[in-house]
């Protein structure tokens, strides 16, 4: 267990490494604490891009693969937060030095088209939604050489650090559709089904950490219902994803 002044410590410490894009040490190295502490922190850390003017547009989940809840020795997804900070339009130049080691992953995104009611048990979590699109999720570990525990990512946000979304479609059975993730001449390929079985699982997931961890959804809000393909170094040049039937986003790195 950690003090609540401990918490704040620890926040600060990984709001300075993402400022000064300067990686730090797993903070279980030297720090015992929990998943309810882990997620103080990052709320800790949301409130910290919130005092420099950020505001939260959406939130993305983590470890909804099997291969990586079993990598983790979890058997749950993670939830970060997502701010207009963090928004790049599709298309557009992304300057890498903002970041310390990116990495890209294809996504699915939904579209939340009103306020969720987390509280309520019989909230249907599928007709708050009213489009989807491809998307692109940078991620950054503010962790030196990407080394971090369960309990280290939750507070670091789940590497949030960037994302990217196509165009906006209605709402379509995506259970199964190829994806296609090309940054400059690697491309990665996979399917949907890496995204607990069916991206929609994702929502239904969501809801369930966000009545846990008292995470607010609101109208507008984008989610990113979990990575299709193992993740990318990021570097200069062009980066697509690609869902069939879907559509593509890209982005293109800047040096």
């Amino acid at each position: 267990m950690i003090s609540t002044e401990q918490v704040e410590a620890l926040a600060d410490r990984l709001h300075a490494a993402e400022a000064n894009r300067q990686d730090t040490p797993s903070l279980a190295d030297d720090h015992e604490f929990g998943i309810e502490e882990a997620y103080a922190i990052q709320a800790a850390l949301i409130a910290r891009r919130e005092v420099r003017g950020e505001r939260a547009v959406g939130v993305k989940l983590g470890f909804t693969s099997k291969a990586k809840m079993a990598q983790m020795g979890v058997s749950d997804v993670i939830v970060g937060r997502l701010t207009d900070a963090m928004r790049i339009a599709d298309g557009a130049d992304v300057d890498l030095s903002r970041f310390i080691h990116p990495k890209i992953e294809p996504e699915i995104a939904y579209r939340l088209s009103r306020d969720v009611d987390v509280d309520d048990p019989t909230t249907d979590i599928e007709s708050c939604v009213d489009a989807l699109a491809p998307a692109l999720e940078i991620i950054d570990s503010r962790y030196r050489d990407f080394r971090f525990t369960y309990t280290d990512v939750v507070a670091d946000n789940t590497s949030a650090s960037a994302y990217a979304v196509g165009p906006w479609r209605p709402l379509e059975d995506v259970s199964n559709r190829a994806v296609k993730l090309r940054v400059g001449n690697t491309e990665v390929v996979g399917s949907t089904a890496a995204v607990l079985g069916n991206p929609v699982r994702a929502l239904h997931a969501l809801l369930d950490m966000c009545r846990r961890r008292r995470i607010p959804l609101r109208a507008g809000q984008v989610v990113l219902a979990g990575a299709a393909t193992a993740a990318a170094t990021l570097t200069a040049g062009f980066a697509e994803c690609r869902v069939a039937g879907i559509g593509s986003v890209s982005v293109k790195g800047r040096a």
